[in-house]
């Protein structure tokens, strides 16, 4: 074997191996901060005590309360959400050729919570009502499939807009700021003739708050997630080839088409289940990607599942902060996401006008 050829195998390697740490270091960061999060808080106790409890033991009922009821679903919320949003936003930025797209970024988050207030405001579901017409276990159902149908009005104007308009990047993002802002005054219009109750209700929900997470709400996020996780990972390959043209992917036998609108269906039926169950949580289907990318490069098969790991540790890490920043007092994790994504967001906006110019 000559030099040449030694030096590709040789960096491919070293690719690897790194790809490989990364992939074991985001696993043990996700196993160590899941536990903080079930062991840090204002009701104290020993690490062999929350083994015990995680163990099945239940001498302390109080202390298996705090844990089960309260600590455990708020640590589950953050896993699936964040693994959620990591996930959709890396496959939005591949079938939407654009380094900025995400949930949030798009107005895919503000769509969903649109649709979800109709349904709390209009519809009752929600909130307690004594004449109301739904089933208290159907309106949660009932708020994610408004949810699911304002992302996906969002998906569909923006769609249209980047495949026939062909706008570029940033068009495409101050498109989604636009819808935003549309979608944002429908629900306040909504909050204008709604109770003061209705209102109050609302306006708590679309904060960004894993405390709100149920179990039921966890099953249904799972059976969600786990399915649209591994669809995207199986077609690794296919996102690799849209990287290099709608063209290329064609000539592969690769159904373009097919495969971008089930996937923006999918990453919106995704948003907009973390949003109805948990409020708006921004900037986390930006981030993720982007900091998975110099670590494991453009290859899909495993960018998207290393950003569902990212999303998931940035969420557990700022759920934990946002409940140590003011104990005891434990602030919306939306805002903290909001306040770390922001920056990345102008920063990338800045890149991406420099390297047209």
């Amino acid at each position: 074997m000559d030099k040449a050829s030694a030096v590709p195998i040789s960096d491919y390697r070293k690719r690897l191996q790194r790809r490989n740490l990364s992939g074991v270091f985001l696993l043990l960061a996700i196993i160590v901060l899941f536990l903080l999060s079930l062991k840090i808080g204002t009701y104290q106790f020993s690490w062999s005590t929350l083994m015990e409890v995680l163990g099945g033991s239940d001498r302390q009922p109080l202390l298996t309360h705090v844990i089960n009821r309260i600590r455990l679903p708020r640590a589950l919320a953050a896993l699936l959400a964040g693994a959620a949003l990591g996930c959709s936003g890396a496959a939005m930025q591949n079938v939407l050729r654009n380094p900025l797209a995400s949930p949030f970024t798009l107005g895919v988050s503000q769509g969903a919570a649109c649709g979800a207030a109709f349904a709390i405001i209009v519809l009752g579901a929600g909130l307690p009502r004594a004449d109301g017409f739904l089933s208290p276990r159907l309106a949660p159902y009932i708020v994610v499939l408004a949810a699911f149908i304002g992302a996906l009005l969002t998906v569909a104007v923006l769609s249209m807009l980047a495949y026939f308009r062909e706008i570029t990047p940033e068009s495409l993002i101050l498109s989604g700021v636009a819808l935003s802002a549309f979608f944002g005054a429908l629900t306040m219009l909504l909050q204008y003739f709604a109770s003061d109750v209705e209102v109050a209700g609302t306006v708590f929900w679309t904060f960004g708050d894993l405390g709100k997470a149920r179990p039921r709400d966890l099953y249904l996020m799972a059976l969600l997630l786990f399915p649209a996780l591994l669809y995207l990972w199986r077609q690794g390959w296919s996102f690799n080839a849209l990287l290099w043209g709608d063209d290329t992917a064609l000539s592969l036998g690769i159904e373009v088409e097919r495969l971008r609108l089930f996937t923006l269906l999918l990453t919106s039926l995704l948003a907009a289940v973390t949003i109805a169950f948990l409020g708006i949580i921004g900037f986390v289907g930006l981030i993720a990607p982007h900091l998975m990318r110099p670590l494991v490069g453009q290859d899909y098969r495993y960018l998207i599942p290393y950003s569902a790991m990212a999303g998931a540790l940035l969420l557990l890490g700022a759920d934990l902060l946002a409940r140590l920043l003011l104990a005891p007092t434990i602030l919306p994790v939306g805002i903290l996401t909001a306040f770390a994504g922001a920056p990345l967001f102008l920063y990338l906006l800045a890149r991406g006008r420099k390297e047209r110019r």
